[in-house]
């Protein structure tokens, strides 16, 4: 069985940007969403009504726009060497997202996540309607992701860790054993069991005793 699962967001920590942002930039709209975006993971407004007033600034904007996006991504430092020493020790890595399954997929491909969990945006005829397509990724799904994700591997939640930025993480977060605030809101720092302080995932690692 594998040793222990850790679990991190996605923008702002897998990567160092806001997908919804760079979106908004071929929208027109990135000052108004970055206004929302920053009062959301700050914890000031509701993160579902939060994400439908962003999404709905999109409304029109065609398909491609994703592989635009895609190619603008920056993974964060350390990123390949945190999933690869935590991939050596048998444990197992997910990330869980409220951005979107549509920018997220290939990257979590690429660096062999074992979970990935995010919102998808509702399309038709080939361009976004301004809406989310299914159940929206907050705070109490990203929990429930980590502790579904454990069971399903076997994993006790006594060996999961919880990494995030934002306080829709922070549910996720006190639902494992180890919380860990990277490149963090004040909030979330205040209340992690551990902050990182240099924007680097592999400085992950020792605190699983993987290195250092």
């Amino acid at each position: 069985m594998p040793r222990f699962l850790i679990v991190l967001d996605v923008d702002s920590t897998l990567i160092e940007d806001e997908v919804i942002e760079l979106l908004a930039d071929a929208a027109g709209s990135r000052e108004q969403v970055e206004d929302v975006t920053s009062r959301a993971m700050a914890g000031e407004l509701d993160f579902a009504t939060s994400l439908a007033e962003r999404v709905a600034t999109l409304e029109g904007l065609p398909e491609s726009v994703f592989a635009d996006v895609r190619a603008r991504l920056t993974p964060t430092r350390g990123v390949r060497e945190l999933v690869n020493g935590v991939h050596a020790a048998g444990g197992l890595v997910g990330v869980v997202s409220g951005g979107f399954h549509e920018t997220l997929d290939p990257l979590a491909d690429d660096l062999r996540l074992d979970f990935r969990r995010a919102n998808r945006l509702e399309l038709r005829a080939g361009r976004l309607t301004g809406r989310v397509s299914g159940p929206v990724i907050d705070s109490n799904a990203k929990a429930a992701a980590l502790r579904e994700w454990a069971e399903e591997a076997q994993v006790a939640l006594t060996h999961t860790v919880a990494v995030g930025d934002g306080a829709n993480d922070l549910e996720m977060m006190a639902a494992s054993a180890l919380s860990v605030a990277f490149n963090a809101k004040p909030r979330v720092r205040e209340r992690a069991d551990v902050v990182v302080g240099t924007n680097d995932l592999s400085q992950v690692l020792p605190l699983l005793g993987l290195r250092g």
